[in-house]
């Protein structure tokens, strides 16, 4: 039995492991590397293994660092089944033409800046939306807390990770002979008492984990802080009168808290009636998506839903849809507030915005998520002066407000936690998913809190189990 780091190890993006014990050989998440162009780079780099060798992959979640590469994986010859929830396979069917979309079109723009004369790095199509649409067809959704036998030496059950909508925690018993060990795989954990989607599960076995540490080095605001932070923002921005409120959100998961959050501060009067625009043809379909699981979502959210049908009384929301439509909010002077993907500012209409309203200093941008190395929204909340935005240097001259407690990322006290819920501590752990000082640091912790050897591993290192 072993286990191979092949992203997402002392980083945040690329999750990707293979493990391989009882004859099996089998991926859990084959995520997509974000963050600049080294990192784009490492997607299009060879697998160390032969793709059409895997028998199955286990997907944590819809998010593309961790289902982003799925497409070329199964273009390259993998043909198993690719198991996750029901909601994550209702969601990939959007987000992984999405990812094909937006390679096909920046291809597309590669070449027509070359025809043109203009200088531009070499690049190469990741995958096409046709072959994303082909990956769409392995996959099969189980439910929560289902034990599935994905192999004859490999049972795994899915338990909510309260990340984002379908997330999960993954329990995995390996068997090889007469042995049995049992691997647990905490995914992308999420911060309890958040909106729209469940608390994490507990898990109170393991002798292997793999930890998630986004959050490991830190703690976020309180919810009631991070709600007046808000607050303060919409009303500052809104009252000037000059500029618009941009905010950069995940199409998945950050969007519709957002939705749900502003919602819940009109209808208690700490926010005047607003006008919101999601500038996101994905952020509406996976809305509907998000609204069609009801029973993955929690009680508070179920309520809200269910008085939705006056929800025109506090908010004035649109969904554009077409390329007009998003242009023309560009005539929208102030008085808005403009939702839109990707959250890290590196794709999508989210930078047809930034480049619009960052040189204005009666405009704000509103950073809710978390914003990984090497990526334009990590270069605003760093405090770049100057920033180039689709082939245009733009000065920064509209406010930068980051708000980090909206984050669906367990912060270290919720990491803390969760992993205090088990009886005994693993015979190993490796903290992954968390940049290289903040996995080193969070295994320490968990060596000095609960008394666990833990160790953050490098991508491309193998362990036995």
């Amino acid at each position: 039995m072993k286990i191979s780091f092949l992203g997402a190890a002392q980083e945040v993006t690329g999750s990707c492991y293979l493990i391989e014990a009882g004859g099996a050989r089998f991926l859990v998440d084959c995520g997509m590397h974000q963050g600049g162009r080294e990192q784009a780079a490492r997607n299009h780099q060879p697998w160390p293994f032969d793709p059409a060798g895997i028998d199955f992959v286990l997907l944590t979640h819809a998010h593309i660092d961790h289902s982003g590469l799925l497409p070329r994986l199964v273009a390259m010859g993998f043909k198993g089944p690719i198991f996750c929830t029901r909601a994550t396979a209702d969601l990939l069917g959007v987000m992984l033409l999405d990812s094909a979309h937006i390679q096909e079109s920046s291809w597309a723009r590669m070449q027509r800046r070359r025809q043109r004369g203009r200088p531009v790095q070499e690049t190469r199509l990741l995958y096409t939306v046709r072959q994303a649409e082909e990956s769409l067809k392995q996959l099969q959704g189980v439910g929560y807390g289902d034990s599935l036998q994905a192999h004859p030496a490999v049972r795994v059950r899915f338990q909510d990770a309260g990340h984002i909508l379908g997330s999960a925690s993954l329990e995995i018993w390996l068997s090889e002979g007469a042995r049995t060990r049992k691997l647990v795989v905490s995914g992308d954990l999420g911060q309890p008492g958040r909106p729209i989607v469940r608390d994490p599960v507990a898990i109170h076995e393991a002798d292997v984990l793999l930890i998630e540490s986004t959050y490991g080095n830190r703690l976020h605001r309180p919810m009631t802080d991070t709600v007046e932070e808000l607050v303060q923002v919409v009303d500052e921005t809104l009252a000037r009168g000059k500029g618009n409120l941009i905010v950069p959100a995940f199409a998945l998961g950050r969007t519709q808290e957002l939705l749900l959050l502003l919602t819940q501060l009109v209808r208690e009067g700490r926010l005047p009636r607003l006008r919101v625009f999601v500038d996101s043809p994905m952020a509406d379909r996976v809305t509907q998506l998000t609204w069609k699981h009801f029973d993955y979502l929690d009680d508070e959210t179920r309520a809200l839903l269910a008085a939705r049908g006056v929800q025109a009384k506090w908010l004035d929301l649109r969904f554009t849809q077409s390329v007009e439509e998003s242009m023309a909010l560009n005539r929208i002077h102030s008085g808005a507030i403009i939702l839109a993907a990707s959250g890290m500012c590196d794709a999508g209409r989210i930078q047809h915005h930034l480049r619009h309203h960052l040189g204005h200093a009666g405009s704000a941008v509103a950073i809710v998520g978390y914003q990984a190395e090497g990526t334009l929204g990590r270069r605003l909340v760093d405090g770049a002066k100057q920033v180039r935005v689709l082939g245009d240097d733009v000065r920064v001259r509209a406010r930068i407000h980051t708000i980090g407690g909206l984050s669906a990322h367990a912060d270290q006290a919720a990491l803390l936690a969760w992993c205090g819920h088990f009886k005994k501590s693993p015979a190993q752990t490796f903290v992954v998913h968390g940049e290289a000082q903040t996995a080193q640091g969070f295994a320490a912790l968990l060596h000095q809190k609960l008394g666990w050897t833990a160790k953050a591993p490098l991508a491309g290192s193998v362990f036995s189990l």
